[in-house]
């Protein structure tokens, strides 16, 4: 099984901006962890970050006959962003959001996500937890877990 990670805009940043809000793991932190946890579970992880919202899609476009699934941090393209939604919806398959901060304790433009009506589920809030989390959801998911 081999799972897509996107992650977007300014995530880039982890470990530096705003570490009250983010956390102080860096993005390279959590992509070992991740790929550990992946490992255990016997997936395969294709990883893109990137600013810019085209690059994302061309990377759900071209990844979308080899993953199962999408682990999605689309950042701030999670409020803003019509083509990333429907590049995820058209690949048709499943897809977990994740925030490492509350969106929905947050500012009030972030509390809406166009990606949520799309996904299977969202884990927001444990910090870089919250791929673990949603990593094992989706593969789970995929497994045929209820």
């Amino acid at each position: 099984m081999r799972i897509g990670v996107i992650h977007g805009p300014n995530l880039n940043l982890l470990g530096t901006r705003e570490v009250e809000v983010y956390g102080s793991e860096s993005l390279a932190e959590i992509d070992r962890r991740l790929a550990d946890r992946a490992r255990q579970r016997g997936v395969e992880l294709t990883t893109l970050q990137s600013n810019h919202e085209g690059a994302l899609v061309d990377f759900i476009q071209a990844e979308t006959g080899a993953v199962s699934g999408w682990l999605v941090n689309a950042a701030g393209y999670t409020h803003t962003s019509v083509a990333l939604r429907d590049a995820l919806a058209a690949s048709g398959l499943p897809v977990v959001e994740v925030h490492l901060s509350n969106i929905l304790a947050r500012e009030p433009f972030r509390r809406e996500s166009l990606l949520a009506p799309i996904s299977l589920g969202v884990v927001a809030g444990f910090g870089a937890r919250s791929y673990l989390l949603g990593l094992e959801a989706l593969a789970d998911h995929l497994n045929g877990a209820p």
